[in-house]
């Protein structure tokens, strides 16, 4: 047997790769928590607490919606390019005032209101043929007497 000499011993060079790798590893994540303790997240606007009372408001007149006798019904005839929404008879004779919001998801430019203008009957026709081809959604706010009412509708228009 012989002896190794110094200069015969072979080193390895994995355990400093490996050590190497879990610094790079600790810097790395080091990092991220301090980006990440520097960023601004505001989870709540300032005016939380209107916006709250308003989304109340809102729930509470979309359930006085949904418990009227008949609902509101909105149909689209693409033959004739009319929109025709009808109002429960049971809001006849009552001063109704109101909105119509179109709003389109994908083009934020082709959103627009109408006034709500119901005839005798509590309907209303609405042309369609400006309107781009698509989803769209609709939302119904109006007043009916001293009850406020909400309702949104998808439409899609051929």
């Amino acid at each position: 047997m012989t002896p190794l000499t110094p200069s015969s011993k072979k080193r390895s060079l994995w355990p400093y790769a490996i050590i190497a790798v879990f610094v790079l590893f600790a810097g790395y994540i080091g990092y991220m928590v301090q980006q990440a303790m520097r960023t601004t997240v505001d989870l709540v606007s300032p005016d939380y607490y209107q916006q709250e009372l308003a989304y109340q408001k809102r729930m509470e007149n979309v359930a006085r919606t949904a418990a009227l006798p008949a609902p509101v019904e909105l149909q689209h005839d693409a033959g004739t390019h009319r929109l025709t929404l009808q109002l429960p008879a049971t809001l006849v004779g009552q001063p109704i005032q109101g909105q119509l919001h179109f709003f389109r998801p994908s083009d934020q430019k082709l959103d627009f209101t109408l006034p709500l203008r119901p005839t005798a009957s509590l309907g209303q026709l609405i042309n369609t043929t400006k309107m781009q081809p698509g989803y769209w959604r609709v939302r119904l706010d109006f007043t009916a007497g001293s009850q406020a009412y909400f309702v949104e509708k998808e439409l899609i228009i051929r």
